[in-house]
């Protein structure tokens, strides 16, 4: 790993953990509920104690006036709910475009697992080249998903993330499993910071005890989008997961310490 990748990752994370919320489902969804005023979001999460934002390159405009110092991680491939396949991730651009888009670091989504998968294992493998020419760090979002395809089965996770680390990137994404005792497997399979995904909004408590169970288990952090920047309130949701991942608080006392509600 170079001096370049090492500096960068300590802009998108703290002291080898990571809270990144990724904003870029206004390509896959549109201009969602939380997106419309992004600036407004991208401040609030910051605020609240985001590592990094994450975007396609085409938003870096509306991001950095707003970040708050935070890192910031170009996405370099996507797909639409809408179509034919939203499996089917396709590449929207490249490691150059994200240097001069301010880019601190560089995301990719395979599917392991789905009808695209050869294509996005070429994609990232090639991707992890060039982007370690340039001391950039590259985020896997790796997940199990495809046509009868167990996307919390631990195995198939633990392959995903190992498929990332064998196709050079530097950290990696994937789906939860459950809980803390199969995770373990998947966090076992690599030795790359392993973050989990936010998934659906499960309600505040729910999505802090899968960030609890993730980090018991030997994760170093989360990427989780909806659940944050949909929330009522982007800042004090973000303060919470924070509490958990950077704090190692108890669910309970990341919830009371930003101000939310505690669910019966």
């Amino acid at each position: 790993m170079t001096a370049g990748i090492h500096a960068r990752l300590d802009r998108i994370g703290t002291d080898g953990k990571f809270l990144t919320i990724p904003m870029d489902h206004g390509l896959t969804l549109g201009a969602v509920r939380g997106l419309v005023d992004i600036e407004g979001t991208i401040d609030a999460v910051t605020r609240g104690g985001a590592d990094a934002v994450l975007t396609q390159k085409g938003i870096a405009p509306r991001v950095h006036a707003n970040k708050n110092d935070a890192g910031y991680i170009v996405h370099l491939n996507g797909s639409t709910a809408g179509g034919p396949d939203a499996n089917d991730k396709r590449i929207t651009g490249t490691v150059e475009a994200a240097v001069k888009a301010g880019a601190d670091a560089v995301s990719f989504h395979i599917n392991v697992g789905s009808a695209s998968e050869p294509e996005q294992i070429t994609d990232l493998g090639e991707l992890t080249e060039r982007a370690s020419e340039l001391g950039i760090p590259v985020l896997a979002m790796a997940y199990a998903r495809g046509p009868g395809v167990d996307g919390a089965n631990p195995e198939r996770l633990a392959h995903a993330v190992r498929l990332a680390e064998e196709l050079g990137a530097d950290v990696v994404k994937t789906g939860y499993s459950g809980d803390a005792e199969s995770f373990t497997q998947v966090v076992d399979a690599t030795r790359l910071p392993v973050l989990i995904a936010g998934g659906e909004p499960a309600g505040d408590s729910a999505s802090l005890e899968a960030v609890r169970g993730a980090m018991d288990a030997g994760a170093s952090g989360v990427s989780m989008g909806r659940t944050v920047f949909q929330h009522d309130d982007p800042e004090a949701m973000t303060r919470a997961v924070s509490g958990v991942v950077h704090d190692d608080r108890t669910v309970e006392e990341a919830l009371d310490r930003a101000g939310l509600a505690v669910e019966a």
